[in-house]
C-alpha cells in the first residue's frame, strides 16, 4: 500500500479544494512556528498525532511546501477511541489504515475561516473521500467540532477537532 501513500502524498500537492470557512477562533497561544509539523510538535495537545504522523511517515510531506487544510485531532480526541485503538494502529503492520486516517484529515490547499459562515459544503481530502462541513450551527467536520479554527502554520492551516475522523469504509 505504499503506492496508495505515495499517491495521497502527490494528492497532498497538487490537489485544490473548495475554501473552507469557519468562526474566527484564538488560538490558545498556538502561534506561526514553521510548517504544520513544527506548530503541532510544539504543542503537548497533539502528541499522539504528532507519533501518528511520524509513524506513518507523513511528517516530511506535511513539512512540505504545501498549503495544506489539517483537522487536527487532540490527545483528548484519540482518548475517545476504543481501548487499544491507537496502540494497534500505531504497528508497522497498519501503517496503511493509519496512513488512510490521517490523510483523511488532510484537505490541500490553506483554508481559513472567513467565508463558510452558515453554509454547507463537502470538502475532498488527501486520503480520496470527502468531509462533511457544515457551519450553520457552529462548526461541525462530520461528528467532530472545530474547538480551535486559523491555527496558521507556514506551510498551511491547521483547525483544531476534538474527534478524530474516520474515512468511510469501502
Amino acid at each position: 500500500m505504499k503506492t496508495f501513500a505515495m499517491a495521497a502524498a502527490a494528492a497532498l500537492l497538487t490537489t485544490t479544494a473548495p475554501a473552507l470557512a469557519f468562526d474566527n477562533h484564538e488560538s490558545a497561544g498556538m502561534e506561526e512556528a514553521g510548517t504544520i509539523v513544527d506548530v503541532a510538535s510544539g504543542n503537548d495537545m497533539f502528541g499522539t498525532l504528532v507519533a501518528a504522523v511520524t509513524a506513518a511517515d507523513l511528517a516530511d510531506t506535511l513539512s512540505g511546501p504545501g498549503p495544506y487544510t489539517v483537522f487536527a485531532p487532540t490527545d483528548a480526541a484519540f482518548e475517545k477511541l476504543p481501548a487499544g485503538t491507537v496502540e494497534m494502529l500505531l504497528q508497522p503492520e497498519n501503517k496503511d489504515k493509519l496512513t488512510e486516517i490521517l490523510t483523511y484529515h488532510v484537505v490541500p490547499g490553506s483554508y481559513m475561516a472567513a467565508d463558510l459562515q452558515g453554509k454547507t459544503m463537502m470538502a475532498p481530502t488527501a486520503a480520496g473521500a470527502e468531509l462533511s462541513i457544515d457551519a450553520t450551527d457552529g462548526v461541525s467536520v462530520n461528528d467532530a467540532s472545530v474547538v480551535k479554527a486559523d491555527v496558521k502554520a507556514s506551510n498551511g492551516v491547521i483547525h483544531v477537532i476534538d474527534t478524530v475522523l474516520m474515512p468511510p469504509s469501502n
